[in-house]
Formats: structure tokens, sequence, C-alpha cells
């Protein structure tokens, strides 16, 4: 008997950990101020007026994102391939929101797994006209955080209420990860966590999926510290959020949003010093500015060369960019750390036979 540190034997994705240990992999940039420049009516969003399915649908749909796959998939098919021309190994599928929970906002939570499918396909078609011998192409089935969360409760005068219970996420969390696999996603992305809690319910519906079906796809984990404290938003400090969610033994674990690069550098560090996997890190494009035409202020050439920075002193394994980048961003950061030796990582020794 030796020891040897080894990966899972995954069924999708089999590629990504020969290659984070290769180089410096780069995720795409933002969905939602990609979107956000199309300056997109009520009636577009509904799909009018060559798309009447949701025409009589009550309520407001404008802003809701994930819909567009369903009444606008010429544009989330764009923006998917800006990102793989400029340069990204990893794009993200337009489900941020893509949850019964989340689509209860809409009245369309009857929606989410179409949604899921759907937009796995949008992506996959992408990914596959994009993908060749030597750089091959993946899509992350995003899995976001919800608008409730099953930490903190929603009225101040009551600490123990709640507006969602662990079943209920876990079960639409569920919902969502069946529709992203059917839609033919390579693994699956638990982003922007700011209750650790949620994020544990999404990966409880991951490992009852690979349980059942046999699968196993490789799994991302990304946190988002909410100001200088360090801490996400149910409290928890960097290493701590590490040490509740390292028994998924994800592929990548990091960070993103909430916080610009410069900000964001030492709890990056620190991940780096403790993670027995790849660290991931995907900061917005500075803090937000309502009077950019992003919302957000830093340039392709400011946000590049903070990141490339952390590549430079060999913290990071995967970069991309959060609110506010753009593909531009994202070609201008695959240049930068082109040049760039990938962070060296080792996982947990496990005993197999000789």
């Amino acid at each position: 008997m030796q020891s040897k540190a080894h990966f899972p034997s995954y069924t999708r994705g089999q590629r990504l950990p020969e290659l984070l240990k290769q180089r410096i992999l780069i995720l795409d940039g933002a969905m939602g101020t990609m979107i956000q420049q199309y300056k997109l009516s009520e009636a577009d969003y509904r799909g009018l007026p060559g798309n009447t399915r949701f025409e009589k649908h009550p309520g407001d749909l404008k802003g809701n994102n994930e819909l567009l796959v369903l009444t606008q998939p010429q544009i989330i098919q764009k923006i998917h391939e800006e990102y793989l021309e400029a340069g990204a190994d990893i794009i993200e599928t337009n489900t941020f929101g893509a949850t019964s929970v989340a689509q209860e906002d809409y009245k369309m939570p009857d929606l989410a797994r179409e949604m899921n499918e759907v937009s796995a396909k949008l992506a996959r078609l992408a990914c596959d006209k994009y993908s060749t011998v030597d750089k091959p192409r993946f899509v992350a089935g995003a899995i976001g955080p919800t608008p409730k969360t099953a930490s903190i409760s929603p009225d101040v005068n009551d600490p123990g209420a709640r507006n969602v219970s662990f079943d209920t996420l876990r079960a639409s969390y569920r919902e969502q990860i069946e529709g992203l696999f059917a839609g033919g996603v390579d693994l699956f992305l638990v982003e922007t966590i700011f209750d650790t809690l949620n994020a544990k319910a999404a990966l409880f519906a991951l490992d009852e999926f690979f349980e059942e079906t046999g699968e196993l796809l490789p799994v991302m984990i990304s946190g988002t510290v909410t100001d200088a404290s360090g801490r996400i938003l149910s409290g928890q400090t960097v290493e701590a959020f590490w040490n509740s969610l390292r028994h998924i033994q994800p592929l990548t674990f990091g960070l993103n949003c909430a916080l610009g690069a410069a900000l964001m550098r030492p709890y990056i560090a620190e991940l780096a010093k403790i993670c027995n996997t790849a660290v991931s890190c995907y900061p917005n494009a500075g803090l937000p500015n309502p009077m950019s035409d992003t919302g957000f202020d830093e340039t392709p050439d400011i946000t590049s060369s903070l990141v490339d920075g952390f590549a430079k002193d060999g913290l990071v394994n995967l970069v991309g960019g959060c609110c506010g980048t753009t593909p531009e961003h994202i070609r201008a950061i695959a240049q930068a750390v082109s040049k760039r030796k990938p962070r060296a990582f080792y996982r947990e020794a496990v005993e197999v036979d000789e």
C-alpha cells in the first residue's frame, strides 16, 4: 500500500484536474451587467412580439435574466461566444437565479427546471463550437445562493425567524441540478456563497444526485466576502468557510463578487495557504459606480493587472471576472496570466493498492 494524491474518477470534465495543474484556467466574466448593456424593456423580457408565451404572465418580468434563455436566447448565446472568443476555458450557464425559490419573485417557480436545461444547452452549443483538442472548453452549471437565507432572520425583531428551510433549498437545488445535467454541463459551480447553510443545501443535493445516478462531476465552490471584516455574510472567516465545506472535496475553492481584486487579495492569499485543492478568484471590476456604463469603474487593464499579481505570486489556479467585467476584461486577464505558472496544489493522500 502506498499513499498517492488523486482526484475522483469524474464522468464528465475529466480533463479539468490535469489542466489546472498545467496552466491557469480562465473563467468567463459577468452575465448580468452584460445583459444590462442591451437595455431590454419589459416587452423584450417577455419575448414580444415574436414570442407570446409570456405575454399575459402576471407581474413584471424585467430583470429576470434567467428567463432570457427562453425569450431572448440569441443574446445569451452571443454573450457566451464573446467570452469564449476572449479566451475563456469555462463559461457559466445563465442560471444564477434559476431555482424555484428565486423564481418565486417572478411567479415562475414552475419554470426553473426548463430554464436550467435550456441554459445548459445554449452554453454547451457555444463550448462545442469553440472547443479544440488543444483548448477544450467546459460548461459550468451556475448555482447561485437564492434571495433567501437559511441562517439569518429576515425580521430584526425575531432572531429565530426564517423565510426558507434547508429542505426547501435542497429540493430547489436538486431540481436545478437535474436540469443542468440534462442540458449537458461538465461541472457544477456553487457560487457567490454568503450563507454557508444555503451552500450546504446545494452541496447535499449534489451529493444525493451523484449517489443516486452514479454520475460524478467536478464541483467548484466560491464564496463572497462582503466587507473588510474578512467574513461572509453569515459570519464565517474564509478559513472557517473552507473547513466547513472541505469534506466535499471540491475541484476548486475560492472567492468571487462583492469586492474588487485589490480588496480581495488578503483572503485569496489565506486560502492559497490552507486549501489542498485548486484556488479560484473572479472579482468584480472594482467597487460599484452607478455612473459607469457597466456599473463598475475598473478598466480591463486595471483588473487584469491586479489578477496577474495573484498569479505572479502563485496564489491561483483559475481566474475570471464577476460583476462589471466584460469580454475585454477576460481577454486582458487571459493574456496577462498566460505567462504565469499555476499554484501548486495537492489533494489529501488516500490509500491505493499498488
